[in-house]
């Protein structure tokens, strides 16, 4: 199953997340199938950017979003 999940990157204590479609049993910074958008949760307000059609996409395939990324999804749904 394809799940629309976090993957981290950045330093210690400066963590960077991009969005990305991957194997549900894979690792979470493991190979991902595409990279959909990014989180920076040290900026203020924490920046999202996402890729809003290749998301729709993922979701018309039957991807499943993890409870954070679905979050992400509704708040630049409803700013759009």
């Amino acid at each position: 199953m394809v799940k629309l999940r976090l993957a981290r990157f950045g330093a210690k204590k400066r963590p960077f997340y991009r969005i990305v479609a991957m194997d549900s049993q894979g690792k979470r910074d493991g190979r991902y199938i595409e990279q959909l958008g990014t989180y920076d949760p040290m900026q203020n307000p924490p920046a999202v950017k996402l890729d809003v059609e290749r998301v729709q996409y993922w979701l018309s395939v039957g991807a499943q979003p993890t409870e954070a990324v679905e979050r992400f999804i509704k708040k630049i749904g409803s700013a759009a």
